[in-house]
């Protein structure tokens, strides 16, 4: 019972805050107490919270917005203060053993706000991570050239639907493309700081806690402030109707208790896409004994190697599409969907012939708002990904029977009376909008099921 209890607690400091995220878009500012020593510095200027107020220069790009909403705003001056227990901690660490301008170059020990941004000034630094954080961690810098959080699969995909030959062609893109990119899409694709100094651009931007460098990024303000509208928000349960994932109320797994740091960080191999990354987790790392429980599961026997496993244990989960970039956004609305299709990379995740897809942000005229009409070849991919929501629950409303039933009750397509059961969860042609017929009818389920199920 103390237990339960104790999870269920833990449970509220964890979603409470999410629901903060997800919801508070306002004004922040920060209590900041003035500082009397000399500003003669780069240290000296940023823990000086009046000096900051004084020379700061007004915003001017609107903060960052996308899937998440529109990002918290904090006041330019308030993201550069280096204050309270995180700037201890940055004091103490080996960090600060390295000179202001050893990172950010520019000039210190001035008072000149110009002349101390001036020349080869870098406000982030780890944009430039070979140089900047390879000297002291070269393996992780190694890894990090072709990591996931970089973009590589979406730059392969915006790539070959502008009719480029190949995945590695971005950078052939017409260059107002690729601002368009760099503006709106790289928003959310991070550095190594967006992780471990300062917040997300979609959390607000600017130094999380006083410049500290934090080793294991906390889950809610970097990882869910990333991924809220898919993964933080079918993991902590915020759809109405859905419950947290399985992992978190039993086990209170964070993000890095499945995605360790050797997936995170990238081992240097590119990949085309995320499910092609080897370091990627998979249910069977866990569940080791599956195919000894097939006498008491018939399902488990006849679909572990045939279904992605969230084809049965998935909630419904977020979706969204169309997206004018820089422009209306998405223009289907986000929505709480659940569709089963064909497999979109069977060469990629061989033997699954059903899974779950997500439909995506991509249209044809994606790019209308940076010159291009139209994708040279947007049919190059469907309009649904492959997806693997994080909303697992043992009992879902497909695995949930009476006494004596099977799962395929709720799952299987039959005729009763007339009507067709259980159609809703698949995604068939008639399900898809005119654009995106020609790209996605592929994956639908069209004559691909048992026809005894429509008898």
């Amino acid at each position: 019972m103390k237990k339960n209890i104790l999870a269920s607690f833990k449970l509220i400091l964890i979603i409470f805050p999410l629901c903060w995220v997800l919801t508070n878009c306002t004004y922040k500012t920060i209590e900041g107490e003035p500082d009397t020593s000399s500003i003669a510095s780069c240290e000296g200027c940023h823990t000086n919270y009046t000096q900051l107020k004084e020379v700061y220069s007004p915003d001017t790009t609107a903060p960052v917005s996308g899937c998440g909403g529109t990002a918290p705003y904090y006041e330019p001056f308030d993201r550069v203060y280096m204050n309270g227990d995180g700037y201890d901690a940055f004091k103490a660490s080996s960090h600060h053993n390295i000179s202001c301008t050893g990172c950010h170059n520019g000039t210190d020990n001035t008072s000149d706000k110009n002349l101390a941004h001036s020349g080869d000034f870098i406000s982030h630094p780890s944009m430039y991570y070979e140089e900047k954080c390879g000297t002291c961690h070269q393996d992780i810098v190694n890894g990090f050239k072709t990591n996931l959080h970089h973009g590589t699969g979406q730059k392969r995909k915006v790539a070959m639907r502008s009719g480029l030959d190949g995945p590695d062609n971005f950078d052939d893109l017409p260059a107002h493309q690729i601002e368009g990119y760099n503006a709106n899409c790289a928003q959310c694709h991070g550095t190594c700081g967006n992780c471990h100094v300062v917040r997300p651009p979609a959390g607000g931007g600017g130094l999380a806690k006083g410049h500290a460098f934090t080793k294991t990024p906390d889950m809610i303000s970097v990882c869910v402030t990333c991924h809220h509208s898919r993964g933080g928000h079918a993991y902590l349960g915020v759809a109405p109707g859905t419950q947290p994932d399985v992992h978190l109320t039993s086990l209170n797994f964070t993000c890095l208790d499945c995605h360790e740091e050797d997936e995170i960080h990238g081992d240097g191999n590119p990949v085309e896409q995320r499910y092609a990354y080897s370091k990627l987790p998979k249910c069977i790392d866990c569940h080791t004994n599956l195919e000894a429980t097939f006498d008491d599961n018939p399902d488990h026997k006849q679909h572990l190697y045939s279904f992605n496993c969230q084809v049965c244990h998935s909630q419904d989960y977020n979706n969204c599409g169309s997206c004018h970039i820089h422009g209306e956004g998405a223009r289907i609305p986000a929505y709480l969907g659940f569709k089963i299709a064909g497999n979109p990379i069977p060469d990629v995740k061989p033997g699954f012939d059903l899974v779950l897809v997500r439909r995506t942000l991509a249209a044809p005229d994606n790019w209308k708002e940076y010159g291009i009409d139209e994708y040279a070849d947007f049919e190059a991919f469907p309009t649904y990904n492959y997806t693997s929501p994080h909303n697992i629950l043992r009992k879902t409303t497909r695995t949930t029977v009476s006494e004596g039933q099977s799962c395929s009750i709720n799952c299987h397509i039959r005729i009763e009376a007339g009507d067709t059961i259980n159609k809703e969860l698949y995604l068939f042609e008639d399900d898809l909008l005119d654009w995106e017929k020609s790209a996605t009818q592929s994956i639908t389920v069209d004559d691909k099921l048992p026809a005894w199920w429509f008898n």
